[in-house]
């Protein structure tokens, strides 16, 4: 692997840990977002630009297949882990990459200990389940991006009715 090549950024939570560790050590504000990720759209490039915003370094968790299976509901994910790992890897504004398996990104938050969560539009800051992990580890939670209008879950279906009504 090249260093700085989309798949070095993929590390386990140790690795990202140390990586944070690193970077708060240096002065860097160190911000993490996650999501499932199923298929990378504007809303998501939007959504991680502005999530670095907030920093000098960006960490994604990226859902794991059984999480998001009960995140997302049947069907889902349609690209395993690794493929939406590398695909948010390739994004020029993510420095890390951690697939973790839990519902909530609560565990990984305390793993990794980031100056900021940042989390799409689809929630306001006082909505955010991991809110009070983040305020109990002394960081903060925002909400980065464009209004949700690009949801994974519209676009599947929207492929879907077109294909059902297909001569």
């Amino acid at each position: 692997m090249k260093p700085g090549s989309a798949e070095a950024k993929i590390v386990d939570a140790a690795a990202a840990a140390a990586a944070v560790r690193a970077w708060r050590a240096a002065g860097e504000t160190v911000v993490f977002a996650n999501g499932v990720f199923d298929r990378i759209h504007v809303g998501h490039v939007r959504h991680l630009a502005a999530a670095r915003a907030q920093g000098t370094k960006l960490v994604v968790g990226v859902n794991g297949d059984r999480s998001a299976a009960a995140l997302k509901g049947r069907g889902r994910p349609v690209l395993g882990a690794r493929d939406r790992a590398r695909l948010v890897a390739a994004l020029r504004v993510v420095d890390r990459v951690v697939i973790f398996d839990e519902r909530s990104a609560d565990a990984i938050l305390e793993h990794l200990a980031p100056d900021v969560h940042a989390k799409g539009t689809d929630y306001r800051p006082d909505t955010v389940p991991e809110r009070p992990t983040m305020a109990a580890l002394g960081g903060r939670t925002v909400v980065t991006g464009d209004p949700k209008r690009h949801a994974s879950r519209e676009l599947y279906e929207r492929v879907r009715e077109r294909h059902s009504q297909a001569p």
